[in-house]
């Protein structure tokens, strides 16, 4: 049986709606409103607040019927699991996989997704990092904009179905983390301003009205944001959370709302014995993101690192628009490797200011690589891939440098075999208005970068959703089942050489020739030599004679007492042979 409960300070009259009666709601301590009878499980509710229109409840878990209809509620300890012995692997040895929902599977289902986990198996993924699957307007969307926070999306297979994939990945020994979106909420079916103060008008949010964290009745608001991160990590046992742009909190509190989530994440971890993970998205090049409170710092396990993807991005396709004006040198990558930021207090073009600060004593793995991701592919104009940017061999040069540096490395959904579809940008409004307004902003956003209004896809249109759908059979065709292979072979070996796993940041050592267009990376016994001129030339190693190449493209490479020699758009692997260095 369910207890409706709802904080409503903005309330002077609060009814439930149940089965076309209307029951009214005591007022109780803290401006909480409680339902003194119990309400069955599947049963479709609604608020009315102050004698308006009823509205669904802001903790609703679930919304059969979209985000506009009644609440229904739901007992959690009716679904049965099969996962008691599951516990994930360390962040340290993870490779993380990127996927949404809707378009990871023909299906566009929860299910759907189950369907192709042995893939992910092969490839060596050991973490399912899913994106929004929160109610959100319409049946497709990126789940950015979500308004039901506590209710998985109807579309995508409700509660059962997001039980069934986390289930599912547990018996294949996968982990899964879940993208949460505690900044703003979406512009259709947000009803919190009728209940409380969840917004605030002190700061402006490039996404909508931003979130009341730092002041009056902030707590109610930061409680209401750490029991929904509780619930996905306790009802629905994700391992970890995936917290976005956190540089869109807003709180000057003593106490920062990411240390209210880390100790959310913690108190559920010591109640179910499992261990749970907190991942921040954050532009600030903050350090103290990952560092303990106890060191000052807000206590996420790991953050996004977006100086590594701007750097191999802009040295890789050339481009400098926008924010990649602040790079485009192969020594930006070699600063990125050893120092985590490339902008760590340092003057920022960009930016106009200086920006970041410098890491010290962390490991790499408090850090995700990645060379893709649905931010940078999704953002773009036409929402192309990298693979439709740059050369194959360009290509294979940044999996090696993602997949074998000191960070965590992750991929998004069908980077691994150079997907042909593209990952657009796409909407399902059912208010036309709105839908014509976010079609309007997105080519206003685009105009500004030079491209033709008319080229900008439609994100309300279908077929823009439907080109995005992954075609599983081509990962077995050429060229695609080539680069599958390579990233298969990275994989293995980042698994397999001790030297490849290892995060110490001070045992890395990366050099590059800006002129020459070589680079260099050094970790222990492994070394990744990369040739990004036209030509083929002579990439200098130190100690070349003692190393044996393990992965290369170009089977030709010959490796010379001064180093390599490497075609043009060309990566090498070596690894120190201990038989040659015992002969030596």
């Amino acid at each position: 049986m369910n207890r409706l409960a709802v904080w409503a300070p903005f309330a002077d009259s609060l009814e439930a709606q149940i089965s076309g009666r209307s029951i009214p709601l005591e007022k109780t301590a803290g401006s909480w409103w409680r339902l003194g009878q119990p309400v069955a499980p599947a049963t479709d509710y609604a608020f009315v607040v102050n004698n308006q229109n009823p509205v669904p409840d802001p903790r609703s878990m679930r919304q059969p019927k979209g985000i506009d209809g009644p609440s229904q509620t739901l007992d959690h300890s009716a679904f049965v699991w099969g996962d008691d012995g599951f516990q994930p692997r360390p962040l340290s040895s993870a490779v993380i996989y990127e996927l949404h929902v809707g378009t990871f599977s023909e299906q566009g289902t929860f299910d759907g997704v189950t369907g192709h986990l042995d893939h992910l198996l092969g490839l060596g993924v050991t973490h399912v990092e899913i994106m929004p699957v929160n109610g959100f307007s319409g049946s497709r969307g990126w789940g950015y904009d979500g308004v039901n926070l506590f209710a998985p999306h109807e579309a995508y297979g409700g509660p059962e179905g997001f039980k069934r994939l986390v289930n599912a990945c547990h018996a294949k020994g996968l982990a899964v983390i879940l993208d949460v979106v505690y900044n703003h909420l979406g512009p259709a079916g947000n009803y919190l301003d009728c209940f409380g103060p969840y917004f605030t008008d002190h700061y402006q949010s490039p996404w909508g009205r931003a979130v009341n964290l730092d002041g009056a009745e902030s707590h109610e608001v930061r409680g209401f944001f750490c029991d929904n991160a509780a619930m996905w990590l306790r009802d629905y046992r994700v391992d970890g959370l995936r917290i976005d742009a956190v540089h869109g909190f807003f709180d000057l509190s003593a106490i920062h709302f990411l240390e209210d989530l880390r100790r959310t994440a913690d108190q559920i971890q010591a109640q179910t014995g499992r261990h749970k993970i907190l991942i921040a998205e954050s532009d600030l090049n903050d350090p103290r993101t990952v560092r303990p409170a106890a060191a000052g710092g807000h206590g996420m396990d790991a953050q996004w690192s977006d100086d590594f993807h701007h750097a191999l991005h802009a040295v890789l396709t050339g481009e400098q628009a926008g924010y990649y004006a602040d790079f485009g040198k192969l020594s930006h990558i070699a600063r990125a490797l050893t120092r985590v930021f490339v902008y760590d207090n340092q003057f920022s073009a960009f930016r106009r200011r200086y920006h970041g600060r410098p890491v010290h004593g962390l490991s790499g793995h408090r850090f995700l690589g990645y060379l893709q991701n649905h931010d940078q592919v999704g953002n773009r104009a036409l929402g192309e891939r990298l693979s439709r940017l740059v050369s194959p061999g360009c290509l294979k040069t940044g999996a090696a440098l993602m997949l074998l540096s000191p960070f965590v490395p992750m991929l998004f959904q069908g980077e691994e075999w150079a997907a042909s579809t593209p990952f657009q940008y796409f909407t399902d409004h059912s208010d036309p208005e709105l839908g014509e307004a976010v079609k309007k902003g997105r080519c206003k956003e685009f105009a500004a970068f030079g491209w033709d209004p008319e080229q900008i896809p439609d994100p309300q249109a279908s077929d823009t959703f439907a080109r995005c759908v992954l075609k599983w059979d081509e990962k077995q065709t050429r060229p695609h089942a080539e680069i599958l292979e390579w990233y298969r072979q990275l994989i293995a070996l980042r698994k397999n050489l001790p030297d490849a796993a290892d995060g110490r940041m001070d045992r890395v050592q990366a050099t590059a020739d800006d002129t020459a267009g070589w680079l260099v990376m050094t970790r222990g016994a492994l070394t990744v030599a990369c040739n990004l001129a036209d030509q083929t030339q002579l990439v200098p190693l130190s100690g070349a004679d003692r190393m044996e190449i393990r992965l290369c493209p170009a089977k030709n490479s010959q490796i010379t007492a001064a180093g390599i020699e490497l075609p043009a758009d060309c990566v090498a692997v070596l690894y120190q042979n201990p038989a040659m260095e015992e002969s030596g």
